[in-house]
């Protein structure tokens, strides 16, 4: 039985995608040969939680109400979930107003988003652990006014939801300043399209404010901030009312008399980069000033005693026992302690102050614990002509320099695990050729302007080996366009005037005519960026493991090193061991010393905060740039577990563009009459099967009857969900459906159809019924071929341990013989769209992880109720919202890819969790000593620091391998 268009009345999708400040559900990523992503940018939607709708009777009165509300352009009810999406026009009517219409119907909205809530990115600056991650997050949600704060530790970004009512940017970077970091504004939520300018004719204060207000006075203009040293202005406006030629234009026209004003585009260098390269460059820099006074005292306390005569120099006693070889060690390693180290002691001072320890604590405690033992072994040296102590300033200092070396390597290393992200930045190109028209429709001007001055309905000429520079759809001219930038598919799609293209593919051989629909960060390839970076800033839930052991983890090493001091000093200095242990010109004190000061060091947990977010970024960036989009560590996670895969049929596993392949009459009706009230009812439905219904019903009515078009008027249309639709056309009522709608509205089945149906099931088509009156008028078998790959892909999720199961709308037969040419063996047929998400749920209460894949808005609760919900990138735009991934090719051998990827990325987290717990199980033991009595083998701090920094770097790199990962089909071709 078909499934055709399910009532939008009764079920809705719950968006796993966070609203944004506007309230507005961020647009969804299609197939780049089908973006029909939402141009007009005037409406906006919100969701609400309301309690009490227990049936659709309930969700129907809710539409009802709210219909009648002017500027309600579309209201969607999903009973299942208890939630209503409403779409509405801000300028006409508030969010507010269509919470108190919810409730005047008699239903009550628990989750109601706020209106005035915005977002901004921020930037945030010496995050060392975990620990520090979790500090600056709770930093930020005790500032009153914001209501969510994430922070990666990896991405060392934040990301805020905040009141701007309450407070703003300033307060929120204020916060972060006050717990011990730093922090910059990347972007706050009224960044949707924003250009740099820089000006030209300024003379005086004066000009900047005439400027200034030109600017602000232009429609869709949202703020303008001027840069009054460098005469530079950042513009943000709505590209729907305004672009960056008109804004140009404005600032020229601003001049009068004598005064003449120019702008032209300024590329500010991407903060992230700078700021990247800033980093590094500030580790490095460090790190060879450190070695410049280290080692010098590695030399004078390692190198040179251990050559006599070059360094009996440094036995000269300058007073008492102080020699020579000891002030210069002292003046050497202080700067590396007190002004290479100051990072180190600033960073102690704002964990301590925030009741918490990280990183910089253990290394300011273990390098102060050696450096001023040191200074008390000086002065003692000084103040005495017997004392004979031993000094530990080499210790310090050359623990502060292998840490920073390990420190520089890994901001190295991390700098790479958002490569395949900059790279899709990249794609785009950085000029276009602009054609203007004239009156008469000619063309009379070209000329290249920067992708950046483009605007909506500009109409760009693309030639063959050029990138398309914005999401647009062609006008004129055909050729094939390479979109393997976007989804990783080599083979190039024919494309025609009508047909649409995405921004940073290449057209091959051909010359386009391109008018752009998307621009700025409305593009695809924007918004595959945004929601990537989002999916890299989420923690995922292992992440979990980390957090809570780095709640304890550092305390708990504090203790560690005292008792490891205490456990050698104490039995020392009452002679439970030999003094033949202790080493020549050291005593008990100075053993226990350095064994507690290396345990403090060999724990750090800084490659435990990172084991997760990097493989975490690696795999959501190589995802992306493979065609398949994951939006959040949770689903990459999830996706591991799946044991169970349940496919959609119409679109996903068939091609999703269905054909009418026979058609017959079973009552007096004429071809003529019964072709029109097919056409008239089924027009009303955007199924795709009712498409191709009225395309060929068109296509007979002008074989049998009239060659002109004809229609009539439908009255009291309504949809029947996963089983067809009706209404009156004229005084008759019409049905169109399959046999279980018929058998509902007593619609008797007569023999001969009933064998005409059977006939097309074992050919795997499917058959429409057309009622008219109460009597079977005709039918019509459709056919929807099945995708090339899909058999295959089935194989291979079996081979993977995974069960493969149908769940369709369609009826049995049909589904049963599209099941057994894939190699699904467990069907569920005639299954409307609530109770796929029940199946769902069934297959869930045996413990299993399920995942669904569809891409209908029949699909969307099923989407939802799996654990991972995968939709197909050609599909509607509410099952691609629904869901946890979204495969961009439409492919279905990116079902394999998301979740090999995401087995592949668990597996890598939990040997980086290896490499990170490994270092501190076995290094903390041989820190403190464990071998020593048997072996004499200790770890000194400095090569403490040395295994401190390699854990962290090893972790870093190990994420890194991702990048190699290949698709597994590919991999088993090879």
């Amino acid at each position: 039985m078909i499934a055709l268009l399910t009532s939008l009345n009764t079920m809705i999708f719950r968006t796993k995608m966070e609203i944004n400040g506007n309230d507005e559900l961020k647009s969804p990523l299609l197939q780049p040969s089908d973006v029909t992503l939402n141009a007009d940018r005037t409406t906006k939607s919100i969701m609400f939680k309301v309690s009490g709708i227990e049936c659709a009777s309930c969700a129907t009165s809710i539409e009802s109400a709210l219909e009648k509300l002017s500027g309600v352009e579309s209201v969607m009810v999903s009973p299942l979930q208890g939630q209503a999406v409403v779409r509405y026009i801000p300028e006409q009517i508030t969010a507010k107003k269509i919470k108190e219409t919810i409730e005047d119907a008699g239903f009550e909205v628990n989750d109601f988003p706020e209106k005035d809530i915005a977002v901004c990115r921020l930037r945030i600056k010496g995050m060392a652990c975990t620990n520090c991650s979790e500090s600056a997050e709770r930093a930020l949600s005790m500032v009153d006014g914001v209501k969510k704060a994430v922070v990666g530790l990896a991405l060392e970004e934040a990301k805020v939801n905040y009141d701007p009512n309450i407070t703003d940017t300033d307060q929120i970077i204020k916060a972060i300043e006050d717990a011990g970091f730093g922090a910059d504004l990347i972007s706050s939520g009224s960044d949707v399209t924003k250009v740099h300018l820089d000006l030209d004719g300024i003379s005086s204060p004066e000009d900047l404010s005439v400027i200034h207000c030109v600017l602000e006075s232009q429609e869709g203009v949202q703020y303008v901030e001027m840069n009054l040293e460098e005469h530079k202005v950042t513009v943000s406006y709505d590209p729907d009312i305004v672009g960056p030629r008109s804004l140009i234009r404005c600032i020229h026209e601003a001049g009068q008399g004598e005064k003449s004003y120019h702008a032209r585009l300024y590329n500010p260098p991407r903060q992230r980069e700078t700021e990247k390269k800033h980093e590094i460059q500030m580790y490095r820099n460090q790190f060879w000033w450190s070695c410049i006074f280290t080692v010098p005292v590695l030399m004078f306390s390692m190198v040179l005693p251990m050559l006599p005569p070059y360094g009996n120099w440094l036995d000269y006693k300058v007073h008492n026992m102080l020699t020579l070889g000891m002030l210069l060690r002292w003046f050497f390693s202080s700067p590396v302690q007190f002004i290479i180290g100051r990072r180190f002691y600033i960073g102690s001072y704002h964990a301590l102050r925030r009741k918490s320890a990280n990183m910089d604590v253990l290394v300011a405690l273990g390098t102060n614990a050696a450096y001023l033992y040191s200074v008390y072994v000086l002065v003692k040296a000084l103040t005495s002509a017997t004392f004979t102590g031993n000094d530990f300033f080499e210790t310090s200092s050359m623990l502060i320099s292998f840490i920073l070396l390990g420190k520089y390597l890994e901001v190295v290393a991390k700098g790479r695990t958002s490569d395949a992200l900059a790279k899709l930045t990249d794609l785009a190109p950085d000029t276009a050729h602009l054609l203007t028209y004239g009156a008469d429709g000619n063309v009379i001007s070209e000329e290249e302007i920067s992708t950046q001055l483009i605007q909506r309905d500009d109409i760009l000429k693309i030639v063959p080996g050029a990138k398309v520079p914005a999401d647009g759809i062609i006008v004129d001219g055909q050729s094939h366009v390479n979109e393997s930038m976007i989804t990783g598919e080599a083979r190039p799609v024919a494309k025609r005037p009508g047909d649409k293209v995405i921004g940073g593919t290449m057209n091959e051989n051909g010359c386009l005519l391109v008018k752009a629909t998307h621009v700025g960060s409305e593009t695809a390839l924007s918004q595959i960026v945004q929601i990537v970076e989002a999916a890299q800033l989420a923690r995922a839930p292992v992440q979990k493991l980390a957090d809570q052991i780095s709640k304890i983890f550092v305390p708990a090493v504090v203790v560690a090193a005292f008792a490891t001091w205490l456990g050698w000093f104490i039995p020392g200095e009452a002679g439970f061991y030999p003094k033949s242990w202790i080493p020549e010109a050291m005593d008990a004190f100075e053993l226990a010393l350095q064994f507690g000061i290396s345990v403090l060091v060999v724990a750090c947990p800084c490659a435990l905060g990172l084991a997760t977010p990097t493989a975490v970024m690696v795999a959501t960036g190589k995802g992306a740039s493979q065609g398949v989009l994951i939006k959040g560590g949770d689903a990459l996670e999830k996706a591991h577990k799946v044991k169970i895969v349940v496919f959609d049929k119409t679109g996903t596993l068939t091609a999703g563009k269905p054909t009418v392949v026979s058609a017959k009459i079973f009552s007096k009706f004429s071809m003529e009459e019964f072709c029109n009230v097919v056409i008239a009812v089924e027009a009303n439905s955007e199924h795709p099967i009712a498409k191709a219904v009225v395309e060929h019903a068109k296509k007979f009515r002008k074989e049998y009857g009239s060659q002109t078009e004809q229609s009539s008027e439908v009255k009291d249309f309504e949809v029947h969900p996963g089983a067809g639709v009706g209404g009156k056309v004229g005084e008759r009522m019409i049905l169109i459906g399959n046999r279980r709608l018929m058998w509902a509205s007593n619609v008797p089945v007569l023999p001969e159809v009933d064998a005409y149906i059977s006939e097309n099931e074992e050919l795997a088509r499917t058959c429409i019924l057309v009622s008219i009156n109460g009597r079977l008028a005709g039918a019509l078998a459709v056919t929807d071929p099945v995708k090339p790959e899909a058999a295959r892909v089935i194989s291979f999720l079996q081979s993977m341990s995974i069960t493969c199961i149908m769940v369709t709308g369609d009826n049995y037969a049909t589904a049963t013989a599209i099941g057994k040419e894939v190699g699904i063996q467990e069907v569920f047929a005639e299954t409307d769209p609530l109770g796929k998400a029940d199946r769902i749920k069934e297959l869930q209460m045996k413990g299993t992880t399920v995942a669904m894949v569809g891409d209908g808005i029949n699909d969307s609760p099923a989407l939802v109720a799996a654990d991972v919900g995968l939709a197909i990138g050609a599909g509607t735009d509410v099952a691609i919202e629904a869901a946890d991934i979204v495969l961009i090719k439409s492919n279905l051998e990116d079902v394999i890819t998301a979740i090999d990827l995401s087995r592949k990325t668990i597996s890598r987290i939990r040997l980086n969790y290896v490499w990170a717990l490994g270092y501190n199980i076995l290094g903390m033991p041989i820190a403190a000593g464990i071998l020593f009595p048997f072996t004499g083998i200790r770890l000194p701090p400095w090569l403490a620091g040395a295994c401190m920094a390699a854990s962290s770097i090893s972790v870093v790199c190990s994420s890194l391998l991702l990048q190699f990962y290949k698709k597994p089909l590919h991999r088993n071709d090879n």
